[in-house]
């Protein structure tokens, strides 16, 4: 395998014998950072049934059966793989009328950490939140209805959500197969008696929490980029330059981690049925025709913990703000954005209805494209939000025109450089503290998880520049971190 360059020096190919070209997009140096595994899945993926087209971003890195940071695009087939385990794990942005010196003091800071974690809890359990739980009750019946109907008005009543926000989701209600709900119901009520979701209450007891790994809250301070576009674009977006935003990251937590899992299973058992061989011989990379009760079956599944991923986002960001108002009882706040990455829609591009697997890639569709359409973002494109890390920052884009090449898809952040095990055994802890620390920024951690320090990831601006250069996006502002919540594994050493 190798790349051959095009005209733009951040736009390649990746070409082997076996495979026709998938596109790359990354410099030179970002390219040096994927992993031979990773680009050998990029292959697997582009030769299976019914893939037309594979895009590898600049975070790309190994994932299951395809790399996370790859588009895959396929007219006629459904693969789980390049969706994942954690469905519609997502990004969202809070916009807080509260001016950044506010938030300098380290106390005001640490309440408002402790305000949070009694309302969000993290880790791979959840269901803590005690305030959460006391303040709103909700039975069964509201619990299901979510995952069926997603964000409606009535579901978001019922769980003491700004409806308004829902003009600011991707996609805040997710339908089955048939393009209604009715399949849903019909679905959750197979997946309860077929009893491989013993524990339903439980994991909808994780609405409104963190996850553990690489999920995080984190308090930033808004510096809009200095140039009248941006300045513009902001405006749109609601971006306030110099005040406190809360950037949050998670998904569909443990109910969308089973429906995933199952699903993997249940297809892996129909091509021993079907005596079908696995792309690349990678038990990963399974599929699904479209059309078939398999297909139908994983995209019921997809569309309910894709709800549940919405519901869970927008809860958090009631729970944030609660918690702000603890501290400063006047503060108001409004949602930016809440974007996917782990998600398969059905898209027309290039004139063409198809559906865009994004795994660890986020959509960039710019001004005038037609799904924006009365929406706010009509005229300038909609907010994408990317996560960096907390010493060098986070980042708000808007997509441009040359994103058609990437079917609309963008990178989800900065992308690892390290594995888990790897940054364990090569970081080491005092000096991540120290360097933390020195930044100003505050963590509810008594440690810093070694495997999300950020040199266990790729350089944030060096994968930024990969994208504007490909004329994929622009940059509008960067977030700066005053704070982060991720899941405090430490606590056990006290």
């Amino acid at each position: 395998m190798q790349f051959i360059a095009t005209e733009n020096e951040a736009i390649s190919k990746l070409v082997s014998d076996s495979v026709p070209p998938i596109t790359v997009i990354g410099t030179e140096s970002v390219r040096r950072t994927f992993d031979e595994k990773s680009l050998q899945q990029a292959i697997n993926a582009r030769g299976a049934c019914g893939v037309t087209d594979v895009i590898l971003n600049p975070d790309a890195h190994c994932g299951y059966g395809a790399p996370i940071g790859c588009v895959m695009v396929s007219p006629s087939h459904i693969f789980p793989g390049p969706v994942g385990v954690d469905i519609k794990c997502s990004m969202s942005l809070l916009q807080f009328d509260l001016p950044a010196e506010e938030i300098r003091a380290r106390e005001v800071r640490r309440a408002l950490i402790d305000a949070i974690c009694c309302r969000t809890p993290t880790g791979y359990s959840g269901g803590k939140n005690k305030i959460f739980r006391r303040n709103r009750k909700f039975s069964r019946d509201n619990a299901v209805r979510a995952v069926i109907d997603g964000a409606t008005e009535s579901v978001c009543e019922q769980f003491g959500i700004p409806f308004e926000w829902t003009r600011r989701c991707e996609d805040a209600v997710h339908f089955g197969h048939d393009g209604a709900s009715d399949a849903l119901e019909f679905r959750l009520d197979k997946v309860l008696r077929e009893r491989y979701m013993l524990n339903f209450a439980d994991k909808m007891n994780q609405l409104g929490s963190y996850g553990g790994g690489n999920h995080f809250g984190e308090c930033e301070v808004v510096e809009v980029c200095d140039d009248d576009e941006s300045r513009r674009t902001a405006e749109i977006f609601g971006l306030k330059d110099g005040h406190v935003a809360f950037l949050s990251h998670c998904g569909s937590r443990g109910f969308g981690n089973i429906l995933a899992t199952e699903q993997f299973k249940i297809l892996q058992r129909k091509f021993s049925e079907w005596g079908i061989s696995y792309p690349g011989n990678d038990r990963q990379l399974v599929y699904a025709p479209l059309g078939s009760v398999e297909a139908n079956d994983y995209l019921d599944d997809l569309a309910m913990g894709a709800n549940f991923a919405t519901l869970n986002h927008l809860l958090i960001n009631v729970l944030v703000l609660e918690a702000f108002r603890e501290v400063f009882p006047q503060v108001n706040a409004n949602l930016i954005y809440f974007i996917s990455h782990n998600i398969v829609r059905r898209e027309v591009w290039r004139g063409k209805p198809v559906y865009v697997h994004r795994k660890g890639a986020t959509r960039a569709f710019p001004a005038g494209h037609h799904e924006l359409r009365g929406t706010p973002f009509e005229a300038t494109g909609h907010p994408i939000l990317l996560p960096g890390n907390p010493r060098n920052g986070s980042a708000v884009m808007v997509g441009l025109g040359g994103a058609e090449i990437s079917a609309y898809s963008i990178n989800h952040g900065a992308g690892r450089v390290m594995g888990r095990r790897r940054a364990f055994d090569v970081l080491n802890q005092k000096v991540v503290d120290n360097e933390i620390d020195k930044a100003d920024i505050l963590t509810n951690c008594r440690k810093y998880p070694l495997d999300e320090a950020p040199d266990a990831y790729k350089d944030f601006d060096d994968v930024l520049s990969s994208v504007k250069i490909s004329g994929l996006a622009c940059e509008v502002a960067r977030l700066k971190a005053t704070f982060v919540i991720k899941d405090d594994n430490s606590k056990a050493d006290d």
